[in-house]
């Protein structure tokens, strides 16, 4: 099987914007087996990261745009425009149904489940709020592709949000914790478009990949 290698899609003296493969982790895991990442791939190629580079994260099995900090100050400025939900992300994913509507929004609690490590579980009283706005984009042979606009950036939220019946009730093809996951098969779902300010210069960035499925 190919190495799984990310592509430098923009660098300059402040930040770094990757494409990252499905099956690759974001940033190290726990245990020397789960080193090999996109930061770590891509401080071989710049070598003056900060110890955390990482503003935000994917999920292992996600595909898409990163962005990293080259610097303590880059990371200060895009940290605090994701917390102001400042960045614009947009997500496409294949839905395993078909659902009403065409577009919408789910505003939903939920939490880790600390049992069953790393699913996450709807929690109106002790979860925190994930919000996420919705558009299908098509429905063919009982699939949907739709795109994601999260406002939040909880772990697990556009898979949650899909699965849920408090959600869409229909999970993203391939995921393998809240839906089903076929020998070979990937989990559908890629970050495909990522605004911010640029920490330095205060221009708007935009970056675009395209969707590999």
């Amino acid at each position: 099987m190919a190495e799984l290698r990310i592509r430098i899609v923009h660098s300059d003296q402040e930040i770094v914007v990757l494409d990252k493969p499905a099956g690759l982790l974001a940033v190290p895991g726990r245990g020397p087996d789960r080193q090999e990442c996109a930061v770590s791939q891509a401080r071989e190629l710049f070598v003056d990261l900060p110890v955390q580079p990482a503003v935000h994260r994917l999920d292992m099995d996600t595909s898409g745009l990163m962005v990293l900090a080259r610097t303590r100050e880059a990371h200060v400025h895009l940290s605090s425009q994701f917390a102001a939900h400042t960045v614009y992300k947009r997500y496409e994913a294949i839905l395993d149904g078909i659902f009403a509507g065409q577009e919408g929004v789910i505003e939903m609690p939920f939490r880790l489940d600390p049992y069953d490590r790393p699913r996450q579980v709807y929690d109106p009283i002790h979860g925190k709020l994930g919000t996420t706005r919705w558009r299908k984009l098509a429905e063919q042979d009982g699939y949907t592709r739709i795109a994601f606009f999260p406002r939040t950036g909880r772990t697990h939220q556009l898979r949650v949000h899909a699965a849920h019946p408090l959600g869409l009730n229909a999970p993203i093809v391939g995921d393998r914790l809240y839906g089903h996951r076929a020998p070979g098969q990937r989990m559908l779902l890629h970050a495909a478009e990522l605004h911010f300010c640029h920490p330095a210069t205060g221009q708007q960035m935009e970056f675009i990949s395209p969707v590999p499925f």
